[in-house]
């Protein structure tokens, strides 16, 4: 099958750049750096420079490639996060304007299928229980979660708005694993080994993670599995912070984190520490394991962790 990978040497898309390839697909993978053509080329696909907001270089790629199956994985999150608003800001403009423009040109290619990255935590705040897909996301929430829940909105409409064309979007959990925060020399990691990560009040927010592995073999699954529509692809067992982070510190050896209340923590560290720390809920995969058949590697965090963090241990 011919699939076109938007954003092949990611963190999820190096690694599903070479799944893909060794499943017997016919790969064409782009990157926004020349000098990662041949990282694209060493996975055995065929690469292509492309900037996601450059509608005539899109449209190039993908008309050139003619793919049956477009998979997005554009972001700009790589970036070191040392201001929450600014670091989201480019990923936002690839949500809202870069899937426009790589729908657009999946029209005009005949693709069949766009699979898409999305987040699975950017829900309301309110009520009990996991979230599904259906749950309401936090578009009125305060800025900057409201400008990065509308970027994720607008883009998983697009995808499934889109006549003529199986849109599916993942929304995947956190990501943990080699090359994330939540790696060997990520930026969450060094945090907690620094001691400079407190948990937020009561420590109440249900992380949904997911291991780079499972989010690598979930969007393999979706090339030729599942209805069109939004999927949740997370691990089984959401964590509150009070929970993992000071497990996490345990692995590491760092010292166990402070608790401190959330006003402390918006004024440091912006309210979506607090959201994410305090308030975010739970999401369920009930809907990924039936119609994606998703299979994890790494059930729960903890087993994942552990394994990721094994050379602390």
């Amino acid at each position: 099958m011919r699939i076109f990978v938007a954003g092949g040497t990611g963190v999820v898309g190096r690694p599903l750049v070479r799944a893909l390839v060794s499943h017997g697909h016919q790969v064409t993978a782009s990157t926004h750096r020349a000098d990662s053509m041949p990282v694209v080329a060493d996975l055995g696909a065929q690469p292509v420079v492309m900037n996601g907001l450059d509608d005539d270089a899109v449209r190039r790629a993908v008309l050139d490639s003619a793919p049956e199956v477009i998979i997005n994985q554009v972001t700009s999150l790589a970036a070191p996060a040392h201001d929450y608003r600014s670091w989201i800001a480019l990923t936002n403009r690839l949500r809202r304007e870069g899937t426009a423009i790589l729908m657009s040109a999946a029209r005009d290619a005949g693709a069949r299928r766009v699979i898409a990255q999305s987040a699975s935590f950017m829900t309301e705040p309110v009520g009990a229980g996991p979230t599904d897909e259906s749950s309401p996301l936090y578009l009125d929430g305060p800025e900057p979660l409201r400008s990065h829940a509308r970027a994720n909105h607008a883009a998983e409409e697009q995808v499934t708005g889109m006549p003529g064309i199986e849109g599916v979007v993942l929304r995947y959990g956190f990501l943990y694993g080699a090359g994330t925060a939540i790696g060997p020399g990520g930026d969450i990691a060094t945090a907690v080994q620094a001691g400079e990560m407190p948990i937020a009040g009561d420590g109440a927010g249900r992380y949904p993670f997911l291991h780079v592995d499972d989010a690598v073999s979930a969007t393999v699954q979706a090339v030729s599995r599942g209805a069109a529509g939004i999927y949740n692809v997370v691990d089984d067992e959401p964590a509150a912070q009070a929970d993992w982070l000071p497990y996490l510190a345990e692995l590491l050896g760092a010292p166990a984190p402070r608790r401190l209340p959330e006003e402390q923590i918006e004024e440091r560290f912006g309210v979506q520490a607090v959201y994410y720390g305090n308030q975010l809920r739970a999401a369920g995969n009930a809907r990924a394991k039936a119609q994606l058949a998703l299979t994890l590697a790494y059930p729960s965090w903890r087993l994942g962790f552990k394994e990721v963090f094994a050379q602390n241990t």
